[in-house]
């Protein structure tokens, strides 16, 4: 971090050698006082591409000149219209692209890959999964083993970080799986704590959990469009994501999932739908279910094609960006926050503690800031001057520079409006 500077040339230098500061503009920012927000909440909601609206626009002309002939005859025609994401979402997340599916919300997914992937037997019983999962993890992780007839305050194991520290020690997410031993059914991490900004090994925890004979599952909420991921090499059975935070997709967004392979043949207990089924015998409408070998099986029902389409229109630009080159720029203009942070805080005296890890390898684009003696009150001092951040209880600030749309002048300005607002 030593070569950075905290000014106006410095990060107009940076911003001009960006190999990808077109993308920018094909964004459309909220605007305060005349012009656009820094808007660092992309780990919450995405901006709008700006190819969003021709997208639906198109489904929807179709929808009015073909009626339901446009199942067919759509320009998109939406029969197969969530096999238009297998290239890109397999790109994403590191898949083939047999082992991924766009469809549902992701907790309605992560209830459907739970169903068939958290199968209680004998002593193996238990969940594991990190402290302050995204609160709808702990719902479903709790409602399954109800489900089971079992009791959640035994069954489900929350791993807490070491007294006085905030994130997890890899080496104690070992241990805590070589306890468990075989009472362990499955680990379920999401693949960057949406509270901390930690990102976890996601391939030695897959490791780890099979070596005691658990299945290996990850929420990707926070991680999808975030890192650089290789789902299929690092063995994970199962994963899901949503597509409106970093994957810019618009809220309530259609969701992803991933199944590895090695299980499309095998004969899970599932919830079936009728677009899970054999695709050549799907409009026989006959009575036995018929999964098609693939991570297609998890459906239930046919694309909701206005949701797919802005999501269409987002996965264009990754495709075009690519994640590696999105990965770099996004350890360079986060370790470029971390820094304008730390130099904010000692200009100021201001107690500004970053909870998310400082190793790149450890975090994504988010950092994850306690200011304390401030609390609430820095974060709407941000808000009134034209800062889009995000705040969850009880006392973290949550800033997200993605680099599909941020630069790093907007860091520059968040930490001068930051260090205005503390003094």
């Amino acid at each position: 971090m030593s070569a950075y500077q905290n000014t106006s040339d410095f990060v107009r230098s940076m911003d001009a050698k960006d190999p990808l500061r077109a993308f920018r503009d094909e964004f459309l920012f909220p605007q305060h006082h005349g012009g656009p927000v820094i808007y660092f909440t992309g780990n919450s909601l995405g901006l709008q591409p700006k190819g969003a609206a021709a997208a639906l626009k198109q489904e929807l002309d179709d929808w009015a000149r073909f009626g339901v002939e446009g199942h067919f005859q759509a320009k998109m025609p939406w029969f197969a219209y969530h096999e238009y994401f297998s290239e890109s979402l397999a790109r994403l997340v590191g898949a083939k692209p047999d082992e991924v599916v766009a469809m549902n919300g992701l907790t309605t997914n992560l209830h459907l890959l739970l169903v068939s992937f958290y199968r209680p037997t004998g002593k193996r019983t238990k969940i594991l999964c990190e402290e302050r999962p995204f609160p709808s993890d702990t719902y479903a992780f709790n409602s399954q083993v109800e489900f089971h007839g079992l009791d959640p305050r035994t069954e489900v194991v929350f791993m807490k970080p070491r007294p006085g520290e905030h994130t997890l020690d890899m080496e104690d997410i070992e241990e805590k799986i070589d306890e468990l031993g075989d009472e362990l059914a499955l680990v379920c991490f999401g693949g960057v704590n949406f509270l901390t900004g930690q990102a976890f090994n996601m391939g030695l925890i897959t490791e780890h959990a099979h070596r005691v004979g658990a299945i290996a599952g990850f929420d990707l909420a926070h991680a999808a469009g975030n890192l650089k991921m290789d789902l299929h090499n690092w063995n994970v059975d199962f994963a899901c994501w949503c597509s409106y935070k970093y994957l810019n997709s618009g809220p309530g967004g259609v969701a992803g999932a991933f199944v590895h392979e090695r299980h499309h043949r095998e004969k899970l207990p599932r919830f079936a739908g009728w677009w899970g089924h054999d695709k050549q015998e799907r409009f026989k409408m006959e009575p036995e279910f018929k999964p098609i070998a693939s991570a297609e099986a998890w459906q239930l029902s046919n694309a909701p094609v206005f949701s797919m389409a802005v999501h269409r229109a987002s996965l264009d630009l990754f495709d075009r960006a690519g994640i590696d080159a999105l990965r770099t720029k996004s350890v360079q203009l986060t370790n470029y926050l971390e820094f304008v942070i730390q130099g904010v805080a000692k200009d100021t005296g201001a107690q500004l503690e970053i909870i998310t890890p400082s190793d790149a390898d450890e975090r994504g684009c988010q950092l994850s800031i306690l200011a304390h003696g401030h609390g609430k009150a820095l974060f709407t001092k941000l808000t009134e001057r034209g800062v889009v951040a995000d705040w969850r209880e009880p006392n973290v600030i949550r800033a997200a520079p993605v680099p599909l749309y941020n630069s790093f002048e907007d860091v520059f300005r968040f930490g001068e409006i930051l260090k205005a607002a503390l003094r």
